[in-house]
């Protein structure tokens, strides 16, 4: 139906679409989506990937623990997460006065209404779905491959590197592609931490069809959303070749 109404609203055509790939409000709008998407996928991966190795390792009372917590932070209200991170971020805040305090700069860094706010309080969000895929993976990893790596004169370098990172593309192409998409089409988090110039699609298309009621408009900024999240499950079921077995 959103299909329909973005070809025929106000009139029948591709108008929609030529605004929306024509104006460079738009195209910022899409720009910024998608940096935010890639930046919020990298930090994820960076950050999740030892937290993963270390639930994967730990022994079993404390990886029972700390996967707790993280599942548990997924079950907290996200407003009430995103607002405790408006508080923690404000120039006020308390992430501004400990690096104050401690030196490391002399004014307040502007860490709300922008990318930084909007990639911050995402990743905070998206870490619990890079990090429980990946752990799956890197779990079931025989731990005697590592052995004979270190048998054959390999590194703690070469290890992981060249064993423990290729054996778990599986787990790291699942969980960056589901954080990917998840962030192309959130919109509490970049609502309140962003800014008018860090606006993402969703905020646009609810700023659309709730302030402007441009339906086809909506419409087709819903759509060209999700052929892109379609076009990259088609590449990842296409180039990379996930193993049916993690």
């Amino acid at each position: 139906m959103l299909l329909v109404r973005s070809v025929l609203e106000p009139a029948p055509g591709l108008e929609n679409y030529a605004t929306l790939f024509g104006s460079t409000t738009y195209l910022k709008v899409f720009s910024n989506t998608f940096l935010v998407a890639s930046l919020v996928t990298i930090v994820s991966v960076v950050v999740g990937f030892p937290v993963a190795w270390a639930l994967a390792i730990l022994p079993r009372r404390w990886a029972v623990f700390l996967l707790a917590v993280i599942v548990l932070s997924m079950w907290t209200n996200l407003l009430a997460r995103t607002y405790a991170w408006m508080v923690l971020l404000q120039r006020t805040g308390i992430i501004n006065k400990i690096l104050m305090n401690l030196g490391i700069i002399d004014s307040p860094l502007a860490l709300v209404n922008n990318i930084t706010g909007v990639t911050i309080g995402m990743v905070y969000i998206m870490l619990p779905f890079i990090i429980l895929p990946l752990m799956g993976v890197i779990s079931s990893i025989d731990a005697s491959i590592l052995r004979a790596a270190a048998l054959c004169g390999a590194g703690k370098w070469q290890s992981f590197t060249r064993v423990l990172l290729p054996l778990s593309l599986p787990g790291i192409a699942a969980g960056a592609l589901m954080v990917f998409v998840m962030s192309l089409g959130y919109f509490v988090t970049p609502a309140l931490l962003g800014g008018a110039s860090s606006m993402m699609l969703a905020e646009l298309i609810a700023q659309l069809v709730q302030s402007l009621v441009k339906w086809g408009l909506g419409g087709a900024a819903a759509f060209v959303l999700l052929v892109v999240t379609l076009g990259l499950y088609f590449l990842q079921l296409r180039y990379l070749k996930v193993d049916k077995r993690s």
